[in-house]
């Protein structure tokens, strides 16, 4: 039989498409673009990467992750542009996993990609919190956060802001109890549930709440026309595209090590892995369309349904062109409160609460980046906050690579015998000149470093002239390593 596994993917199919739905068209809503532009990286997330090589049940499309960054780049340069970054982005992952970069990305601090994503968590729940409530956001992280206390005195006062806040209210509480509820009813996705439930009530009782806005599967396309291209002159253009790639690579081969981690079938080939995602970037910006990564969500999904084979993803993208070919007028009746709920309740799921207090238990320095990179990410942008936390994470790494001990052993008489041990770096020279200093200057000293594993020049320099100096009256006697 030349599908062996067809049954087991057919049926796993239909779940990831009815968990990957209303979440394509959330994102899109919370990024502020068209909602059919998430359906069509969904699309390409199934047809174009799903029959790529790499990870063969990881699911890709619209992330959570990217919304707060997107939304910044399509205020920012419009748009038209957003395709521009898009194409940008993929055809650097295709070049970077045709020189086997990817495996790399795993090198990256866990600390700084976890406190990236708990970074974009607080941010997506700060914006769309006031979606929740029917109003508009402020730009900035802080302004965000700043802002709610008077977004909810505001929406006290207003019938149409508290049906609004309700219905989200209440989309966060079917997600919430869903996991509690009987395994036959969790057959329907929670997501796609709480939608249809907020949709109903909407209907039946005449909420007055927005809906989405349908233009259209064809009208919704952007494709970047040359003007844009000329953006990419443009420095911030360029930071933005370095954001996408880091942020989208991270997290897609974060995902596939966490997919593998699942099932018991092939291993995820970090370099294809990469390549596929970058092709189906490539396609996206080219359609205009939102960036994809691989999705954890709709990838634990697909393992759980019981996906045996790359086809499930291939005909979950299938199922979601039907859709937005054949029903796309449907969306219109969706409650925008109800998708912003869905989006909050990501966004807590990205920030790693039972990590922060283990690694605090355990690796406290590692929870300080974790922090340090969150706040700056909520406090500055994006860009800045990763670059901040990966300046941290170097500079921890390079301290605690320069460990070095200083045994000294005083009999009393005869020389004072020192060994060192471990890294001499220019990073520990004060310490090790503060030690050697204090030695008596009346004894002889015999200085053994054939302990060390790596000696600079910086030290080497600073430890031979302390021995000049200290020879002038007493002499020192070297053991090199």
């Amino acid at each position: 039989m030349k599908f062996p596994h067809l049954r087991q993917d057919f049926a796993a199919s239909l779940v990831v498409f009815l968990v990957a739905l209303p979440l394509c068209v959330g994102v899109a809503v919370a990024s502020g673009v068209p909602a059919e532009l998430g359906l069509v990286t969904g699309i390409v997330g199934g047809l174009v990467t799903g029959f790529l090589p790499g990870s063969s049940l990881q699911v890709s499309g619209p992330a959570a992750g990217l919304t707060v960054l997107v939304f910044e780049a399509v205020r920012e340069f419009g748009l038209p542009v957003l395709g521009v970054l898009v194409l940008a982005t993929g055809l650097i992952q295709v070049l970077m996993g045709a020189l086997k970069l990817g495996r790399y990305f795993r090198a990256i601090s866990v600390a700084v990609v976890e406190g990236m994503l708990a970074g974009i968590g607080l941010v997506l729940i700060a914006g769309q919190l006031y979606s929740v409530a029917g109003m508009e956001a402020p730009a900035s992280g802080l302004a965000k956060l700043g802002g709610l206390p008077g977004m909810l005195a505001d929406a006290a006062g207003s019938a149409e802001a508290l049906a609004s806040i309700g219905l989200g209210a209440g989309t966060i509480a079917v997600l919430v109890l869903w996991r509690r509820l009987p395994k036959r009813v969790r057959t329907v996705p929670g997501p796609l549930a709480a939608v249809a439930l907020a949709t109903l009530v909407t209907l039946v009782f005449g909420l007055p709440v927005a809906t989405v806005e349908v233009q259209g599967l064809l009208g919704s396309l952007q494709p970047p026309g040359m003007d844009a291209f000329g953006e990419l002159g443009n420095v911030a253009v360029l930071g933005t595209v370095a954001a996408f790639v880091l942020i989208a690579s991270a997290e897609s081969l974060f995902s596939a090590a966490a997919v593998d981690r699942l099932h018991e079938g092939p291993r995820t080939e970090y370099d294809k892995e990469l390549m596929a995602q970058g092709a189906g970037n490539t396609v996206c910006g080219m359609l205009g369309a939102l960036p994809m990564t691989a999705v954890i969500v709709r990838s634990s999904a697909n393992v759980q349904a019981g996906a045996r084979t790359k086809a499930s993803r291939v005909m979950h993208g299938a199922w979601l062109l039907l859709f937005a070919v054949l029903l796309p007028a449907a969306l219109a009746y969706i409650p925008l409160p109800a998708l912003a709920g869905i989006l909050v309740h990501a966004g807590w799921k990205l920030i790693p609460l039972r990590e922060i207090a283990a690694m605090w238990r355990e690796h406290r320095g590692e929870a300080l980046i974790l922090v340090v990179t969150a706040v700056s990410i909520v406090a500055v942008n994006m860009f800045e906050g990763v670059l901040i936390g990966l300046g941290l994470a170097i500079a921890k790494t390079a301290w605690e690579a320069s460990h070095i001990k200083l045994e000294v052993i005083d009999k009393g008489a005869g020389p004072v015998q020192a060994y060192l041990s471990g890294n001499a770096t220019f990073l520990r020279l004060p310490k090790i000149l503060d030690n050697l200093e204090s030695l008596p200057q009346d004894r002889p000293v015999e200085l053994d470093m054939s302990g060390l594993h790596h000696l600079d020049h910086a030290c080497r320099t600073a430890l031979e002239n302390w021995a000049e100096r200290h020879s002038a009256t007493e002499p020192v006697k070297v053991t090199t390593p």
